[in-house]
């Protein structure tokens, strides 16, 4: 079966979900999303977390070893659909501002 061309939405999700398209990825099963939260320690971090739980998420909070910035990792299993990643990105963004936290992009595993 031969694969056409889609269209998607030109920002930045868009470019990355055409990336994800051209690599084979199937938009036709859910898929692992992990969204990136910028934290600004780890008391926020791990308050956040238990907000983002309540709230259906799984997530982790980690430090660079580098750069010593958290980041809290969330997972959530869903078709890779533009408008719904970008809602997700919203309700993320709205949970995390009370933290000091911020979205700072996504990204799918791909084998």
């Amino acid at each position: 079966m031969r694969l056409f061309p889609k269209k998607f939405p030109n920002d930045e999700d868009g470019q990355v979900l055409k990336m994800l398209y051209k690599q084979g990825v199937d938009f036709n099963k859910p898929q692992i999303v992990d969204f990136f939260i910028g934290i600004p320690d780890s008391e926020s971090g791990n308050a956040l977390s238990t907000a983002l739980r309540n709230d259906g998420f799984s997530c982790e909070l980690e430090q660079d070893e580098e750069t010593k910035e958290w980041t809290l990792y969330c997972y959530v299993e869903m078709l890779l659909i533009h408008e719904e990643i970008v809602n997700v990105q919203r309700r993320l963004d709205e949970l995390s501002e009370p933290f000091g936290g911020y979205t700072d992009g996504w990204g799918v595993m791909v084998d």
